[in-house]
């Protein structure tokens, strides 16, 4: 178990680091701008969503190449889409329903509730992750025989 949760902390974790700046700055702007907390909490949302999966596809991309180069075969748009399909495989429901519902209102009323903007930005965030992890990293598992293995093609 101590393997899986290396493993699981090495692909999430740098995800997360980028995911919680982005969401921190794009939260923080946009309160700034329009002086909306439901745009705040949408922005840094969306902010934290393109970092985190943007890194994670960069991850996935750059592993199928080194894949696809050690079999001296070209890396194609249709191992590409391999790599896309297994990131929506790997998170699907769960982020539909982070970035559509949980997140958004957490990041909306714990700021209020808090009475501080970023420490209520930071808490929704590690709170939508719980319930955003536990069917990412169970799909991630399911996926990675079929959507992430380069060597069958």
């Amino acid at each position: 178990m101590k393997q899986k949760i290396r493993e699981w902390l090495r692909r999430y974790l740098p995800a997360e680091i980028l995911s919680m700046a982005a969401t921190l700055v794009g939260a923080w702007l946009t309160l700034h701008s329009t002086h909306s907390q439901l745009s705040a909490a949408l922005a840094g949302t969306w902010a934290g969503n393109v970092a985190y999966f943007g890194y994670l596809l960069g991850q996935d991309v750059l592993l199928a190449r080194r894949a696809c180069h050690a079999q001296n075969r070209p890396y194609t748009r249709r191992i590409f889409g391999r790599n896309v399909r297994a990131l929506a495989v790997e998170f699907g429901l769960a982020e539909v329903l982070d970035s559509l519902l949980i997140r958004p209102a957490l990041m909306f009323y714990l700021p209020r509730w808090l009475g501080n903007f970023g420490a209520g930005i930071v808490l929704a965030k590690l709170l939508a992750d719980v319930t955003f992890y536990v069917p990412a990293i169970l799909s991630y598992e399911l996926s990675k025989k079929r959507l992430r293995n380069f060597g069958d093609e």
